[in-house]
């Protein structure tokens, strides 16, 4: 029996007199007593009090009924959508003063770190769901502010489904589980989803994108995020400007392809939530970089898309990105529900500097995002909940209501008083919106400016590598196969073809679609954006990148031990994998996981350490090599299994020098230069991609 676990249940059976037990006496002054929540110290937590030792229970247990309740209750409604989620602490620090543009102060003095909080999340699932779904990421950060809290509300995908916040409702009811029968989960892939999708044309542009790689990001540490709407700057002089947000990943951007997605959500359905707290607690901080794109007042009619579209975004040739400031994430929350759960967001968090504008969308989510609240954490105060209060003193005539912790004192509670002395008073230099000129009847229309549907979304296409246009392509056949109703199919066939003919034929030939013929272009058939693409976005990197490194008995444990040095100096992270946990037999090597635990989808690259003839061993490289990451082999008999695994993958079986310089492997002898095979593994890891195998693999049949 394991000494620590026979030491706690002697513990827990062996009261002292004065009530702690043997193992608490060992932490006299750091383990407190037990209470209640009225502060009333209870002496025994694990026994009701009844009439009796095999009577009922009375119901006079207070300490019994209080518990109970509390855990009847401790359960909150989760979010309708971003319901899933992982969060961190960090800050943010300006590269150099904004008041050009604007006079928020946190943008002006790059000594100042602002504290921020950062809620990343799936958007369709329910909390239950997994990580790695094809989805939208919500990315929300909350600035803690010495002129109150600014939350920029956004999403991994600079644009959205729809133009005005009207439709939003219909969009998630579209999206959620159908609502017969509750199937499927966290899926867009069904026939209601496309069922709006094909009738909502202002939908292709976001559609493209949630069908590319966007929507499967590696990491939330390697996805952008972005503001999506339209937001102002204003000056100290009032001058306004309109302004973009984007958050650019230090690293780059990385992500999964979909069919490596669904089986890391069979093995790992935690798997972004666990690698953003493993890379803080290792110190691996995610970095953003804040990037903004200013259009002033006199340029507004000379772009070609109307910037109060959310469908719509700023291509980076047309309006350039400045890199204004850097956010760091570098703790963990210490309670999720406290803090992940409850955190508040809301697009109309702003201040002086910073306001809105005539964003149909944006202005309904700055009433939706308020209103919510106020069920989830029940009623108007949540804001003095700790991850939701500001920086600054709180001073108003705001009283009352559930869940009220302010101790409001004096006989004044509005204003304007003179019993209070008229004291709280209006601020010279509060928050004022920016005096825009506003008239017009009362219509419900939207302006022709935003009519057009398919040039962005055939921009986006246009600037995809091969690659990425093959996974898009990959993705339509999947969801719409998952269409029932041929119409449905056909009409989304039909809106493919205003995008691109050549995307739509490949389309409907998977779906059993009768390919449509070409018809007119559009004004962006021409053009193209390279920044839209992940191949234009990928930044090498070790750091925090995870190594499978398969040995077995007999392996040369000095050259294991060099390897996983040479790791630890990179900033990689190497896990020993073998067929069992423990150290290897007549060894000291430690084993970190087996076959049993280990999925190779879980790691970056994988490096065969010597002789590994096992079928576990053979399918752990077959499957790195097929989603097309870096493989190494070194020592008696490694190159042998590369041969036996990678060969009957392809769709032929390649000779030995083949493998050998086949991209992203690399094999050398037990009598190799450790040096050199790590130099060139080490490059092949900071590609971390082979896309060029994808047309020579067979297909899928592990």
């Amino acid at each position: 029996m394991n000494w620590c676990i026979l030491f706690l249940a002697l513990g827990v059976l062996s009261f002292h007199t004065n009530g702690r037990t043997a193992l608490q006496s060992d932490f006299a002054e750091a383990c407190p007593y037990l209470t209640s929540d009225q502060g009333v110290m209870i002496q025994d937590d694990q026994n009701s009090e009844k009439a009796g030792e095999r009577g009922p229970t009375l119901m006079e247990d207070f300490l019994l009924r209080e518990k109970l309740t509390h855990f009847d209750h401790e359960r909150i409604p989760e979010r309708v959508v971003h319901a899933r989620g992982s969060a961190a602490h960090g800050y943010f620090q300006v590269y150099e003063s904004m008041k050009q543009y604007t006079k928020a102060q946190f943008l002006q003095d790059p000594s100042i770190k602002t504290p921020v909080f950062v809620r990343f999340s799936t958007v369709a699932g329910s909390k239950g769901s997994a990580d790695t779904v094809r989805d939208v990421r919500g990315f929300a950060t909350k600035f803690y502010t010495q002129e109150g809290n600014y939350d920029l509300v956004g999403n991994n995908i600079p644009v959205f489904f729809i133009q005005d916040a009207i439709k939003f409702p219909d969009l998630i009811h579209a999206a959620k589980p159908e609502q017969d029968w509750g199937i499927p989960q966290a899926s867009t892939a069904h026939d209601t989803f496309y069922d709006f999708i094909s009738l909502t044309p202002e939908s292709m542009h976001m559609i493209m994108w949630i069908e590319s790689d966007r929507a499967l990001p590696r990491s939330f540490s390697l996805m952008e995020g972005f503001g999506v709407h339209t937001f102002r700057f204003i000056n100290t002089a009032g001058n306004s400007s309109f302004v973009k947000f984007h958050w650019k990943p230090v690293k780059g951007l990385e992500s999964f392809t979909f069919e490596e997605a669904r089986v890391i959500t069979g093995a790992d359905p935690d798997f972004l939530r666990r690698d953003l707290w493993e890379s803080i607690e290792t110190g691996n901080y995610p970095e953003f970089e804040l990037g903004v794109q200013i259009l002033q007042e006199n340029e507004v009619n000379q772009v070609q898309f109307d910037i109060l579209d959310a469908t719509k975004l700023w291509p980076e040739e047309v309006v350039p990105i400045k890199k204004i400031g850097k956010m760091t994430l570098n703790r963990n929350p210490d309670n999720f529900h406290d803090e992940t759960e409850q955190v508040a967001f809301h697009t109309g968090n702003l201040v002086p500097g910073i306001d809105v504008t005539d964003d149909p969308l944006l202005q309904g989510r700055l009433f939706s995002y308020l209103d919510t609240q106020l069920l989830r954490l029940g009623g108007p105060n949540f804001h003095e909940i700790p991850i939701n209060q500001a920086a600054v003193k709180i001073e108003n005539n705001q009283r009352g209501g559930w869940k009220r912790h302010t101790k409001d004192k004096g006989k004044a509670s509005y204003f304007p008083n003179s019993i209070g002395g008229g004291c709280p008073m209006q601020s010279p230099g509060g928050w004022v919106s920016y005096p825009e000129r506003v008239s017009g009847p009362k219509v419900r229309q939207r302006p022709a400016s935003f009519s057009d549907y398919y040039c962005q979304a055939t921009l986006f296409w246009n600037s995809m590598s091969d690659w990425e246009q093959r996974h898009i392509i990959n993705s339509f056949e999947f969801e719409l196969g998952k269409v029932q109703r041929m119409y449905i199919r056909e009409k989304m066939v039909d809106h493919l073809n205003h995008i691109n003919n050549s995307l739509a034929v490949a389309v409907a030939q998977g779906i059993g679609v009768t390919p449509p013929k070409k018809n007119g272009s559009n004004a962006c058939s021409q053009q193209s954006s390279p920044a839209l693409s992940l191949d234009y976005l990928k930044v090498p990197f070790l750091t925090g990148k995870k190594v499978a490194i398969l040995v077995t008995a007999g392996v040369d444990e000095s050259l294991v031990e060099e390897l996983q040095n040479m790791f630890n100096d990179s900033g990689i992270i190497g896990q020993v994998i073998s067929t069992q946990l423990g150290t290897l037999p007549n060894s000291s090597i430690n084993v970190d996981q087996n076959y049993l635990i280990a999925t190779s989808v879980l790691f970056d690259a994988v490096l065969v350490i010597g002789q590994n003839n096992n079928d576990a061993a053979h399918h752990f490289v077959r499957q790195t090599y097929r989603y097309s990451k870096a493989i190494g082999a070194i020592g008696d008999g490694a190159g042998d299994l590369l041969k036996r695994a990678i060969g009957g993958r392809r769709s032929r079986v390649p000779c030995a020098s083949e493998v050998s310089t086949d991209k992203g492997v690399v094999i050398a002898g037990a009598s190799a230069d450790v040096y050199s095979f790590w130099d060139q593994f080490k490059t092949a890891l900071e590609q971390y991609r082979f896309w060029e195998r994808e047309q020579t693999l067979q297909p899928y049949s592990d």
